[in-house]
């Protein structure tokens, strides 16, 4: 995937249903395959997702029930900021 759109918004998924590696790698792959996600870092029971663009949560809910899992939660998260210095 590639790198996310500055004017793109992220969110967080709580998902339950999760407990292996396997469960991992299948909730990545269906998000890779979700148009708008842009990045996925995935977790046990947690997903972090960049978006080009605004994904509906039904959008995000029905990529993960195909693979058998459900989300429990979507919190919209802020875009980090870089830092900067003065030299």
């Amino acid at each position: 995937m590639e790198a996310p759109s500055p004017r793109g918004s992220r969110a967080i998924l709580e998902i339950d249903g999760m407990k292996t590696v396997h469960c991992v790698r299948a909730v990545f792959q269906a998000l890779a395959g979700v148009p708008g996600v842009t990045r996925a870092e995935v977790s046990i029971g947690r997903a972090d997702i960049d978006m080009d663009k605004p994904v509906p949560r039904d959008t995000l809910s029905a990529a993960l029930e195909v693979v058998g899992y459900r989300v429990a939660s979507a919190t919209p998260a802020p875009r980090s900021l870089p830092l900067l210095h003065d030299d």
